[in-house]
């Protein structure tokens, strides 16, 4: 069988994990940049707190994706929870950083400005330093996108959501008929996804990025 008659074959499956992983993804950005954003808001105009925050995001980053599973599954059982649970905690390194790289890199004259004329510390950074430091904490939700598109394929060995239970398939039953088209099928859709969203917020980005800034 080609590789489209498979896809032709298996469309339905195949649309429902495409759905699914492109699901978790998003699902788990948007938790995370909440959380990453709001980690970067507290922490970047203290030095040793900054350096604390991206410290432990790396750490979390340098645990290996199949033990933090593994180390999570005990806990949580199979499926979404673990996954959704070690997608946002991967997601937070780019997040923080650039958050805590972006607000600390806003202008202080414009700070002083706002602060001259009453704004309150939650309006300064609301009004002026967010959507200062905004294309650069969304450089680093894109990085964190690209990067979780990936990883949640693994998130299969979970029995978590997604296009990894297409590759999972595959993998383990190589040699047999229509393997190589199932690690086919699950890779290429995930590299659809990941160009998908990347333009998606590059688009974001234009539309929520005054011209000012852009220039």
């Amino acid at each position: 069988m080609s590789f489209w008659d498979f896809v032709g074959s298996r469309r339905q499956q195949l649309l429902m994990d495409t759905y699914q992983h492109a699901s978790a993804v998003f699902q788990c950005m948007v938790v995370a940049a909440v959380i990453g954003i709001g980690i970067g808001m507290l922490t970047y105009r203290n030095e040793r707190a900054g350096r604390l925050a991206i410290a432990t995001t790396v750490t979390i980053m340098t645990i290996p994706s199949y033990a933090l599973l593994g180390l999570l599954i005990p806990a949580l059982g199979l499926g979404v929870p673990p996954t959704v649970t070690a997608l946002v905690l991967y997601a937070l390194l780019p997040i923080v950083r650039n958050a805590i790289v972006g607000l600390r890199g806003v202008d202080p004259s414009l700070v002083d400005a706002a602060r001259g004329i009453g704004m309150s510390r939650a309006a300064q950074i609301a009004r002026v330093e967010l959507p200062v430091a905004w294309p650069t904490i969304l450089t680093g939700i894109r990085v964190a996108t690209q990067m979780l598109m990936g990883i949640a394929a693994i998130a299969a060995f979970a029995s978590g959501p997604g296009l990894g239970n297409e590759i999972f398939a595959g993998i383990s039953s190589l040699g047999s008929a229509n393997s190589l088209n199932q690690v086919l099928a699950g890779t290429l859709g995930i590299v659809v996804l990941a160009l998908l969203f990347d333009a998606a917020l590059v688009l974001i980005g234009r539309l929520t990025t005054s011209r000012g800034i852009r220039a």
